[in-house]
């Protein structure tokens, strides 16, 4: 590959109701670690992504971690805000509406998690874009292998990302990917010749998170 960029394509600012680092800190670390193509994909809101980008010098896709029906999806390349509550499909639908990537996050791993049921999976497929063969934040390495082989099978693209809730998660795992034109179609051209590093989060990241929530109950955040 010519020029390469180091990508996260799921992490959260303090927009997400368990996570607690505001957008300037978070583009901080990700010039620290290197990262210079990232995806902001707070839950059921595009304002930390939106926040990140104006005060970046870096690639910044705005991305909804959006709670369907069934479970969570990922719009990449969002112009608007997706709601909460729809159906698995129509979730998709209004993604693709936009001209943006439909990307299942941390699929198979259970442990709470909002993640597709495999039948709400397989009927999304049609949609899917993207899925996150490795999530850093999954417990479970099997998951992550159901994942990885899930993607294979049905000839997804596939993604490595840290699913950051903390800024200490960020630069551990990334995806590597030649440079592109910036459309959501030249990302996922890209997305083939990528190469992921994958490193598990650790056994606490999730107590972070819960900590996360309690302290949110404290403070005012936008």
């Amino acid at each position: 590959m010519a020029q390469t960029l180091k990508g996260d394509f799921h992490m959260h600012t303090f927009y997400s109701h368990d996570c607690m680092t505001s957008p300037e800190a978070l583009v901080r670390r990700c010039n620290d670690v290197g990262l210079d193509c990232i995806a902001v994909t707070d839950h059921n809101s595009l304002a930390g992504a939106q926040a990140v980008k104006a005060v970046a010098g870096f690639t910044v896709i705005l991305g909804e971690e959006i709670k369907s029906t069934a479970g969570e999806i990922t719009g990449l390349f969002l112009t608007e805000e997706i709601p909460a509550g729809l159906p698995p499909i129509e979730t998709a639908k209004r993604i693709k509406d936009q001209g943006a990537l439909v990307s299942v996050p941390h699929p198979f791993s259970g442990y709470g998690r909002s993640s597709l049921a495999e039948g709400s999976l397989t009927e999304l497929l049609p949609y899917v874009d993207i899925i996150e063969t490795f999530n850093a934040r999954t417990m479970s390495p099997a998951s992550n292998v159901l994942a990885r082989a899930f993607a294979k099978e049905h000839g997804v693209a596939a993604t490595a990302v840290s699913d950051a809730h903390t800024l200490r998660e960020l630069g551990r795992t990334f995806t590597e990917l030649p440079a592109f034109d910036g459309t959501p179609e030249g990302f996922k051209e890209a997305l083939g010749e990528a190469r992921l590093t994958e490193r598990p989060a650790g056994r606490f990241v999730h107590v972070y998170s819960t900590i996360n929530k309690l302290r949110r109950k404290r403070f005012t955040i936008p």
